[in-house]
């Protein structure tokens, strides 16, 4: 149950989108004065080296934000995101890789008491993310919580600002994250629908990765609410000789309105970028 690890992972072309949608998702949020509590059901160990053990084994990060970092004309939130990674680097090599946690602390506000609860069960890295955390000083801003993500998030929605954000990216290790997402996201809606919700996940062959978006889609059709779905393909679906994710998503609920269109031109650039064979193509839909 506990194999995966995301440092294995950090910075790949996954973490671009998702952190990219991320940070535009946020800043949006952010522009209104009331609290925002933001949840982060798998947090992984909050910060990562890209030359350390893990990230240099799988070299994942050279096929991802390192290929990003070469470039001087990016979309600007792409920009914003590769200037996200770069804050916690010193010089231009980039050694430190922020995860989830650490990119969503980097953009919450004291004065307006925004709130970060974010939830890890691997034992490892929840000893390394609790370190981590502890290193930002940010007191009572962020709680670390040992436990399951897609049951402890119940306890805070809704939340006494009535305005969050909710972020999923389960490895998906275990075919029932697939189940456990949806049915997060059904119980979440139910409890505040008002709610911004971010799903991330893996395209793979797999069926349940496939019904995934569309069961997403369908629920958010259901309950009245706006969606958004991005993906991003970087190469074939056949296993090639260096293995790896081809392809990834984000799905959103009652996403920021300008979101779509911040996301235009930064796509067919990160297939331009990170794209490995010809394949590299990307979606971007939305509805309601």
């Amino acid at each position: 149950m506990f194999s995966y690890r995301h440092a294995f992972h950090a910075g790949n072309h996954a973490d671009v989108l998702k952190h990219t949608v991320l940070i535009a998702t946020l800043q949006y949020l952010l522009q209104k004065e009331a609290a925002l509590t933001v949840l982060d059901t798998h947090a992984g160990a909050g910060l990562y080296r890209l030359d350390g053990d893990y990230a240099s084994k799988s070299g994942e990060a050279a096929d991802g934000i390192l290929r990003l970092a070469q470039e001087s004309e990016l979309a600007p939130v792409l920009q914003a995101y590769l200037a996200m990674v770069r804050s916690f680097n010193q010089g231009t090599q980039l050694r430190n890789y922020p995860g989830s946690p650490f990119i969503i602390q980097s953009l919450l506000r004291v004065q307006e008491r925004d709130k970060l609860k974010v939830f890890e069960l691997h034992p490892t890295d929840m000893r390394a993310l609790t370190g981590n955390i502890a290193q930002l000083q940010a007191g009572r801003q962020v709680a670390v919580l040992h436990e399951d993500g897609f049951e402890g998030v119940k306890k805070f929605l809704p939340p006494p600002s009535r305005r969050a954000l909710l972020l999923c990216d389960p490895s998906y290790e275990l075919k029932s994250d697939y189940a456990k997402v949806l049915d997060m996201v059904a119980d979440s809606l139910k409890r505040f629908a008002t709610g911004t919700y971010a799903v991330w996940y893996p395209i793979i062959p797999r069926p349940e990765a496939h019904d995934l978006p569309r069961r997403l889609k369908t629920m958010a059709t259901k309950a009245g609410k706006s969606w958004l779905n991005a993906e991003l393909t970087v190469k074939s679906n056949k296993t090639s000789e260096r293995g790896g994710l081809p392809a990834s998503g984000m799905f959103l609920i009652n996403p920021p309105y300008n979101l779509k269109e911040q996301l235009k031109p930064a796509m067919p650039q990160m297939v331009q970028l990170l794209g490995q064979d010809e394949n590299a193509a990307f979606t971007l839909e939305s509805g309601g």
